[in-house]
C-alpha cells in the first residue's frame, strides 16, 4: 500500500512535466491557431482579433514586465498558469474550432479507443504467447523457424499497407466486413459505458453485437499484428531462458509430463518480460493508433489529437495527450504491481 501511495504521488510532477513539455512544443510549431481558423488570406486585424479572444496575446509562462512594474497579479496572468488553474479545477477547456468541452469529446471518444485497443490486445496475447510457447518448446524445428519468421514479418508489415489491404480483400472483393466506422447507421444501443461490445451484451442488443464485432475485425487485425509479434518474439527468448534452468531439468528427471512442465513450471517465471511488453503496447494502443483510426475511420482519440495538431488547436492537444501520459503511468503502474503476484519473492519496500 505504501508503495502504491507513493507510486499515485509521483503521478503529480509526472503529469506536470508532460503539460509543461507538450505546451511549449505545441508554441514552438510554426503555426497560428487564429490563422488556422480565419484563414490564409485574413486581415492582420482580425488574426490579432482573434488572437487576443483566445488569450494567446498572453506571456507564455510569467510577464516579467509586470513584475518590474509591481503587478504581482499580472506576473501571473499567463497563458500556461491559467491553463493549470482550469486543470486544477477540472476544466480541459474547449476546442477552439469546434467549440466543444475536450471533457465531452474525450468522452466520447476514448472508449472506442480503449474497445478497439483491448480487443486488439486480447487477440495479441491470446495468439502471441502461445506461438512463443510453442517455438521454445520446439526449438530449432521448422516451426519455430516458421513462427520466427512469421512473427519477423509482422513487426515489419506497416500497418496502413496491411489496412489498405485488409479493406480491399475482406470488405471490397469479398464483402465479408464494413469498411469503416464503429457500427451501421441504422443500428442504435442505449450508451452505457460507451464499449459498443459491452453495451449491447448488457441491453440484450445482439444484432449490434455482431454489427459492432464485424466492424471490430479488420481493425483489430491491422492493430493487433505489430504487438503479436512482438509478445510471440519475447515469450519465446524468455521461455528459452527458464527451460536451461535446473529446476526445470529436475522437474524433467521427475518424469513430468512436458505440458506440465512448460506451463506449470516454466511459463510462470517466464512472464514477467512479457508481461512488461504487454503493458508498454496496451499503453502504445490506448494512446491511439493514429493509422488505424485513420485507415478505418474509426472515431477514437488518436485521428482527433493528429487532427488538431494539424489545426493548432491547442486545448485539444493538450487535453489529449494529458489523457493519454496518464493511461501510460497507470499501466505502468498496474504492471509492475502484478509482478508480485507472478514472482512472490518480488517486495515492494
Amino acid at each position: 500500500m505504501r508503495y502504491l501511495i507513493r507510486r499515485l504521488l509521483s503521478l503529480i510532477p509526472t503529469l506536470l512535466g508532460v503539460t509543461i513539455i507538450v505546451f511549449l512544443l505545441l508554441r514552438l510549431i510554426p503555426g497560428d491557431p487564429a490563422v488556422a481558423m480565419l484563414g490564409e488570406h485574413a486581415s492582420q486585424e482580425n488574426v490579432q482579433r482573434i488572437r487576443e479572444q483566445l488569450g494567446l496575446t498572453r506571456p507564455l509562462f510569467l510577464d516579467r514586465e509586470a513584475l518590474k512594474q509591481g503587478d504581482f497579479k499580472g506576473f501571473l496572468d499567463s497563458q500556461y498558469l491559467r491553463f493549470l488553474g482550469r486543470l486544477v479545477r477540472g476544466d480541459l477547456g474547449a476546442s477552439i474550432h469546434r467549440r466543444i468541452p475536450i471533457a465531452q469529446e474525450l468522452a466520447q471518444r476514448f472508449p472506442a479507443t480503449v474497445e478497439l485497443a483491448l480487443a486488439a490486445m486480447a487477440v495479441a496475447v491470446a495468439v502471441g504467447i502461445p506461438i512463443g510457447i510453442i517455438s521454445a518448446a520446439r526449438r530449432n524445428t521448422w516451426i519455430d523457424s516458421v513462427s520466427m519468421v512469421g512473427a519477423l514479418v509482422g513487426v515489419s508489415m506497416p500497418i496502413f499497407w496491411l489496412g489498405l489491404m485488409e479493406i480491399m480483400l475482406f470488405a471490397v472483393i469479398l464483402n465479408w466486413f464494413p469498411i469503416g466506422g464503429r457500427l451501421d447507421h441504422a443500428i442504435e444501443v442505449r450508451r452505457i459505458t460507451g464499449l459498443l461490445l459491452i453495451d449491447s451484451l448488457v441491453t440484450g442488443h445482439w444484432a449490434a453485437f455482431w454489427d459492432a464485432v464485424k466492424h471490430l475485425a479488420m481493425p483489430v487485425l491491422a492493430l493487433a499484428t505489430i504487438p503479436l509479434a512482438i509478445i510471440a518474439r519475447m515469450t519465446r527468448a524468455s521461455m528459452l531462458e527458464v527451460l536451461q534452468e535446473d529446476y526445470i531439468r529436475t522437474a524433467r528427471a521427475k518424469g513430468l509430463h512436458q505440458r506440465l512442465v512448460l506451463f506449470r513450471h516454466a511459463l510462470k517465471n517466464a512472464l514477467l518480460p512479457v508481461v512488461t511488453i504487454i503493458g508498454l503496447q496496451t499503453g502504445n494502443l490506448l494512446a491511439g493508433a493514429i493509422l488505424t483510426e485513420t485507415i478505418f475511420a474509426w472515431p477514437g482519440i488518436g485521428k482527433w489529437v493528429y487532427d488538431a495538431i494539424v489545426g493548432r488547436d491547442y486545448p485539444v492537444v493538450q487535453g489529449g495527450t494529458l489523457l493519454i501520459a496518464l493511461v501510460f503511468v497507470l499501466v505502468n503502474l498496474l504492471v509492475d504491481l502484478s509482478y508480485a503476484a507472478l514472482d512472490p519473492r518480488i517486495r515492494y519496500e
